[in-house]
């Protein structure tokens, strides 16, 4: 009991927010239900940004599968997990910019009509994740990264739907291609955040491991 009430217990079964478990369940049916419709109606509609904004909930609910998995684990594997999720973060904004170039290049015009109602629906259905794990936001790693990925889907949904604005206004896909490269540098800042404080985890809680054995062969050379 005094190892565990001083700290020592908490790196091997760190204790299961019972509320953010749920939180997490929710948060994952509404972004895989979303990916779905945001496929199709981005394919349909011959939007960039909404296909953009599809991939993001698929990735969402990757990494809220893969938060529930993790989270009765040690610290330094949630930690790892939060890498591996920052990681995908910045690929996912890769990618979003080589889509930006491909609508560009093929001069695409989208249909303003489905990019703003579907737009609208994301909106709400990040707007009620952000508001569950809104009390998380300054937790661990893979806390914050799932609250920034939420973060960042919303701020897309409002983009998507000036987007919609702008293409009616200008008759071109130029807001478009605007708005997904703005999602997807917001990807590759969110995915830089993640990562930078993923590794200083790791770092911190790996460091009294790796330090006994090397203090002990010292002491024996002494010897």
């Amino acid at each position: 009991m005094a190892a565990c009430c001083s700290g020592g217990c908490s790196s091997t079964k760190p204790p299961v927010d019972k509320t953010y478990r749920r939180i997490l369940w929710i948060a994952l049916v509404v972004n895989a239900g979303m990916f779905g419709i945001e496929l199709f109606s981005g394919w349909a509609a011959g939007s960039v940004s909404l296909l953009a904004d599809a991939v993001d909930f698929f990735g969402d609910a990757a990494n809220y599968a893969v938060s529930l998995f993790v989270l009765g684990l040690a610290p330094i594997w949630r930690s790892r997990t939060a890498l591996i999720k920052g990681l995908t973060m910045g690929g996912y904004g890769l990618f979003i910019l080589g889509a930006a170039g491909w609508n560009l290049a093929s001069g695409t015009v989208p249909e303003h009509v489905t990019m703003g109602k579907i737009g609208v629906l994301a909106l709400l259905a990040n707007l009620l994740v952000a508001a569950l794990l809104f009390a998380y936001r300054n937790g661990d790693s893979n806390m914050r990264s799932v609250w920034l990925c939420t973060r960042n889907d919303a701020i897309g949904n409002v983009a998507v739907m000036l987007a919609a604005v702008g293409v009616l206004g200008t008759g071109s896909g130029w807001p478009d291609i605007v708005v997904a490269c703005i999602m997807g540098l917001l990807g590759l800042s969110a995915a830089r955040t993640v990562i930078k404080q993923a590794r200083k985890e790791m770092k911190t809680a790996a460091a009294p491991v790796g330090a006994q054995p090397r203090t002990a062969t010292i002491e024996l050379k002494r010897r």
